[in-house]
């Protein structure tokens, strides 16, 4: 199907959509529900933008640890040779499928690697339902056959097709993880956040993830507004690196936490990278797009280093 005529097709389903529920209170309600049909029809003619960087996975070695991120919570990592991916969001929106494709935010900018870019995956880590980490599409083009860990009563969300298991963990559970190219240690952390897909499955979890090979851990936050959680997590380090999400804060503060609160939350686990994610690619509150970037650099100022990197698509080696 060719862009123009998949644009028209949304412009007529969006057309119909504000015709057949009242022009006037779409435009003019409060309401979740014609809040999110104005921002989706505002959408419909602005085009994503490329990342501004793209990754090189086939040049990292598998005598270390690299990232990249991908955008959004999508996080490539080859860990020793174990290739790791997070919370995959590969298309332009995130959100409920129906017949026309994705009924959801659009991004603002792209992933920075197609699925047939990425290396075979063999492990995807997954922190919670919510549609802008649990991305069904997304999950069922994964390259390779990988193994899944997600927070607990979320599997039956997973296309299982693809995978060679799928595992659920709740908080204090650990599972040891034997891919192709070697044993994975992954730790299910308790964070703030909340796991309902569609606001009335509240039995389902959420979760932050702590990844364990060669001696080494990475910190994956997932999810979280601000907590103290963070500092009985340090106990479990050190950490080589923090991937803390520090976007969608206003006004959902009860669920997300400020850039600044982010770099608390790595510094009480004592990690010595900050790695933000959960910024830049959808806009899924009321900040501006660039405020969470900004603040966390002048929350690492005195210490810059730390902060592995800035936009969608960079990458980096952790030193040895």
């Amino acid at each position: 199907m060719t862009k123009r005529r998949l644009f028209n097709r949304r412009t007529f389903v969006a057309g119909s959509v504000l015709a057949g529920t009242g022009v006037t209170w779409i435009g003019m309600s409060s309401s979740f529900t014609a809040r999110f049909l104005r921002d989706r029809f505002v959408e419909l003619g602005r085009a994503v933008a490329p990342a501004s960087y793209q990754p090189t996975p086939a040049d990292w070695s598998d005598q270390g640890i690299s990232l990249a991120w991908l955008g959004h919570a999508s996080v490539l990592i080859n860990f020793f040779g174990v290739r790791i991916l997070t919370d995959p969001t590969f298309f332009s929106r995130v959100g409920v499928n129906v017949w026309t494709g994705t009924l959801g935010p659009k991004r603002f900018v792209g992933c920075a690697l197609t699925p047939s870019q990425l290396p075979e995956i063999d492990l995807v880590l997954i922190s919670h339902a919510h549609f802008d980490h649990l991305d069904i599409p997304s999950l069922a083009i994964v390259p390779g056959r990988p193994d899944a860990v997600m927070a607990r009563e979320t599997s039956d969300l997973m296309p299982r097709r693809n995978y060679r298991s799928v595992r659920e963990l709740s908080w204090g559970e650990t599972a040891v993880i034997g891919t192709p190219r070697g044993e994975v240690r992954i730790r299910s952390i308790e964070v703030r956040h909340w796991g309902a897909r569609v606001r009335r499955d509240m039995h389902r979890g959420y979760t932050g993830y702590i990844v364990e090979r060669e001696g080494k851990k990475l910190l994956f936050g997932g999810d979280t507004a601000n907590t103290t959680l963070f500092n009985e997590h340090r106990s479990h380090g050190p950490f080589e690196a923090a991937i803390m999400p520090i976007g969608a804060y206003d006004p959902w503060i009860t669920n997300h936490c400020t850039p600044e609160q982010a770099v608390a939350m790595a510094d009480a686990a004592r990690a010595r990278i900050f790695l933000p994610i959960h910024h830049e690619s959808f806009q899924l509150s009321k900040e501006p797009m660039n405020e969470p970037l900004e603040r966390v650099q002048t929350a690492l100022e005195r210490e810059s280093g730390r902060l592995g990197w800035k936009h969608t698509g960079q990458q980096i080696i952790l030193p040895s």
